[in-house]
Order: structure tokens, then sequence, then C-alpha cells
């Protein structure tokens, strides 16, 4: 009984959360928000960037998707163009103070963009934080809905929907954003293999406002050249202990940087395999590794694994994070980071590729195995 009154008060709890959103953008029309996604967006933060924008409009509200890194997964690209997404790479060192009255982060709570300290020494306030994520603790936002329970963010801003703060219609712009939240739902929940309960609602909401020929089209875009490249060095340079498997591939392009979710998901297909980490060195304007973790083992939480086997950087942040099967992780290479002539390189590469190794492998006690 006290775990169905548990069930009942959080969906009371969630059910209160359009009217409170539709509380705070009620007093806010003429404002420009920030839209901040992570700095290499997926399709669910996609989504839910192209569903707030609408409800800000609906209130008299300007509202700007900004991103910090790069879109470089072929079904992201195809994405924006196919149903006419407004993101913008925010390049500058900074914002101009008096820009944006507001920030707004979604599927993401700061961590996982290089745009939040800007914002901060801009004077911007934290106006919304919506995302599935474990929390984070980053920022203090006046409207705050974070449900790890529910496999998809775009779920959650289908539940506002619903919840009749912009009710969908058939006509042409409710269309398009029907088939992205449809597809973030799809991607984030692995074509609803691993979906809960709010996310197969969600999608049952969309289905007769969907353009099929849409999503079908941006679901099958073809793998680039290079991703099967990342693809094969994942596959050669994968070692596998105790059904971990963990390879890294040296350097990356910042416009290739999706490859290494794309290299776990298929390592995650080997027999025997039940967890995959992937990563990297992507070089850009700033140099970082990058990594992605997959898992198929149910106990296991990508979100508590990687914090526990990375720790913190000098702000308290944490290097990692997930949420249910997948998570991510970003590392500074600080005084290290820069182009180095090819042996400072292969020097470089080979340093990190064995202390990111020996965390993963001491954290699941395999190591010297």
């Amino acid at each position: 009984m006290k775990k169905e009154s548990g069930v009942a008060e959080q969906e009371s709890a969630e059910s209160k959360k359009a009217g409170q959103l539709e509380a705070l953008l009620k007093g806010r029309a003429g404002e420009r928000h920030a839209v901040i996604l992570q700095d290499f967006p997926d399709p669910d933060a996609i989504s839910c960037g192209f569903a707030y924008c609408r409800l800000a409009a609906h209130w008299g509200i300007e509202a700007e998707m900004l991103y910090g890194g790069r879109i470089s997964h072929q079904e992201n690209i195809a994405m924006v163009n196919l149903l006419n997404i407004n993101v913008t790479l925010y390049d500058a060192d900074e914002f101009p103070r008096g820009r944006y009255q507001g920030s707004v982060f979604l599927d993401g709570q700061g961590t996982t963009s290089c745009l939040t300290d800007r914002l901060e020494e801009a004077g911007v306030p934290v106006l919304i934080v919506v995302d599935h994520h474990a929390p984070q603790d980053r920022l203090q936002p006046l409207f705050s809905d974070i449900r790890p329970s529910v496999g998809a963010c775009a779920s959650i801003f289908v539940d506002y929907l619903q919840g009749g703060l912009l009710p969908l219609v058939s006509k042409a712009e409710h269309r398009n954003l029907a088939t992205a939240l449809m597809h973030g739902i799809i991607s984030e929940t692995g074509a609803l293999i691993e979906a809960q309960a709010q996310d197969f609602t969600a999608a049952a909401y969309l289905q007769p406002f969907c353009d099929r020929e849409l999503l079908n089209e941006i679901l099958h875009q073809q793998r680039s050249h290079k991703v099967m490249e990342v693809i094969s060095l994942a596959l050669e340079n994968r070692v596998i202990r105790s059904g971990y498997c963990i390879s890294g591939v040296g350097y990356l392009r910042a416009a290739d940087r999706d490859a290494l979710p794309q290299a776990a998901d298929f390592l995650l297909t080997e027999e025997m395999v039940h967890t995959v980490i992937v990563f990297g060195i992507v070089q850009g304007d700033r140099e970082e590794i990058h990594g992605s973790l997959r898992t198929i083992r149910l106990t296991l939480s990508p979100d508590q694994f990687l914090k526990e086997a990375l720790g913190k950087m000098a702000s308290g942040s944490h290097y990692g994070g997930g949420k249910a099967r997948a998570g991510g992780f970003e590392i500074p290479l600080g005084f290290l980071a820069g182009q180095d002539d090819p042996e400072l390189s292969k020097l470089k590469w080979d340093t990190f590729n064995s202390k990111i190794q020996k965390k993963f492998f001491t954290k699941i006690g395999a190591e010297g195995v």
C-alpha cells in the first residue's frame, strides 16, 4: 500500500507541473529566453527545445535555441533540416548583458553545456530546468521538473501539451512539432524498447499528428564513412573483461563526435557483453576526452557508475552522468590540450587511454585480469 501511495503522490505532483509552468510563462510576455541544449544535442534535446519555443511563442515570449558544440549525427542534421527547426551555435566568448531575460535548460542541468558559465557571468537568471536524468544540483531555477523515471525528456513536454499549455491540432507547424517529439522519444528509448508508461502515453498522443514519411526519412539516414571508421577502430581496440567492453578510438574531429555513441551501440550487440564504453579525444575549439556508455545490465546505473569511476572536477561537477541504459562523460585536458607533433600526440593518447581504462577496470574489480 505504501508503494502505491508513493506512486500516486508522484503522479499528483507531476500533474501539477503543467499548471506551474503555465503560471510562470504567463508573467513573462515580451521577454527573450535562451534555451540551452547540450553542447552536442541529441534528438530528445532538440525536440524539447523546439517544443519550448512553440510554448513560449504561444505566451508572447521570444525563445532562441542555443548550443555550444556541434550537431553532427546524420539523423540530427536531417531532423533539424526536414522539420525546419531553428537552433543556433553560440560560439562567442560572452553573452551581451540584457539580451536575455532568462535561461531555460532542457534535457540537461547545465553540466553538459559550455554556455552555462557564460550565462551566469552575463547575469541571466535560470528560469526553467526540465530533464529526465538524475539530479545534478548545478542550477537553482524558478521552475524545475526532473523525472528520472521517464525514458525521454520529450515525454515530459508532451505531458505539458496534454495539460493544456498547447494542445496539438492538425496544422503544419504542429505536425512538425509532433514528429520531432516522436523522434525524440523513439531515439531516447531505443525504439520504445526501454520506454516507460509515460513514454507510451506520450507516443500515443502524438501519433495522429505525426508525419510518418518525414519520421521514416529521419530515422533511416545512412552512416557516414567516418562513423564506419570509428566503429571499425572501436572493434579493433576493444578490451572485454567480465562482460564489460571498453574501447578507446584515439583522436576525433568535433564533427565526428557523434560516432562515439553509435560505436557503443554497435559493440553492445556482441554476445557476452552487457556494458560498453567507447571514448576518444575530441579536437575542436577545446580538446576534451568524450565517452559514451551503453548497457543492457538492469542492475547497473550509468549515472552512478560513471560518477563513482571518474569522480569530480575542481568545480565540484562530475565528469560523467547518465540515465537508464546510457551515459556519457567529458574530461577537459586543460594544460595538456592542443595540437602536438605526432610523437607527442601518440604519447598523450597512450597515457590517457591507459588511465581511463584503469579507472573503469578498477571500478569493476577487473584490474590486472
